[in-house]
């Protein structure tokens, strides 16, 4: 009986040991797989309307090249993700805007290759534009760079809103002189979103959304965005007026990693 019994223990150990393995490592399972969930989807299938900037595909960005795992220029999110947005579209159509995404689905190898950039003090090439005033062996300390993204879970997005009828914005010149993101409207890269104090991705307290030395116009527009998108669901990241998450997420703990691209999308859509 003695027997039985410490084999009985030893294989109930060694059960709960699998199984908390198993837990432990379920995200990690999921974050590798090759494809998305069947819930993610481009949200140009659920509104062709929202304008797509896509910075991490092109140079334009504070790594200053193609971000790893952006494979084309879309936007993939969760699906109740995509569907909120769309009735903040819907919102400010009504008001003559629109909507524009400069990040949405961030896979975990992007979120590396930020990680591997900010751990190359040699690597200053953009700091002029995205980080003037900040050291860069800060931007892990000072909360600008992590080695996880919300972004990874889908159903985080970087937005702005641009003024009806839309204009284009120019394409950036690899090599171009760059202007401090905080500079005035006039001065900054040309974007044709509203003047929100800053440019997006700029690494500075300026870019707080309720920064108190926003004011006037820069601070409207800030909160016109982050009304409309709150009245939806969508909670805002303090530090970043682009950021904004939808709640509750399908996968608050789960990161994944299949490439920004159509083949991702398992459902063909």
């Amino acid at each position: 009986m003695t027997r039985l019994s410490s084999a009985v223990r030893g294989l109930i150990t060694a059960l709960a040991a699998l199984l908390a393995v198993t837990a432990t490592s379920a995200p990690t399972r999921a974050a590798t797989r090759p494809d998305a969930p069947k819930d993610f989807v481009a949200l140009r299938t659920v509104d062709p309307t929202i304008i797509q900037e896509m910075r991490y595909f092109t140079p334009h960005n504070f790594v200053g090249e193609r971000i790893d795992g952006y494979q084309q220029p879309i936007c993939l999110l969760t699906r109740p993700t995509a569907e909120a947005l769309h009735k903040a579209q819907l919102r400010l159509l009504r008001k003559g805007y629109t909507l524009k995404v400069y990040d949405c689905y961030r896979p975990q190898r992007a979120v590396n290759h930020f990680v591997r950039w900010a751990k190359n003090l040699d690597d200053q090439a953009m700091k002029s534009e995205f980080y003037p005033n900040v050291d860069k062996t800060r931007l892990f300390e000072d909360g600008y760079i992590a080695e996880k993204s919300g972004h990874s879970r889908g159903s985080t997005m970087d937005l702005t809103i641009v003024k009806l009828p839309a204009k284009p914005t120019r394409p950036y010149h690899p090599g171009e002189p760059l202007v401090p993101c905080y500079a005035p409207k006039g001065e900054r890269f040309p974007d044709n979103s509203v003047d929100m104090g800053t440019g997006f991705d700029c690494f500075d307290t300026l870019a707080h959304t309720l920064d108190p030395r926003i004011q006037g116009e820069q601070r409207a527009n800030r909160l016109l965005l982050k009304t409309t998108m709150e009245g939806l669901g969508f909670v805002n990241l303090a530090e970043e007026w682009w950021h904004y998450t939808y709640k509750p997420e399908p996968y608050p703990d789960t990161y994944f990693d299949f490439p920004v691209s159509r083949k991702s999308l398992t459902s063909g859509h």
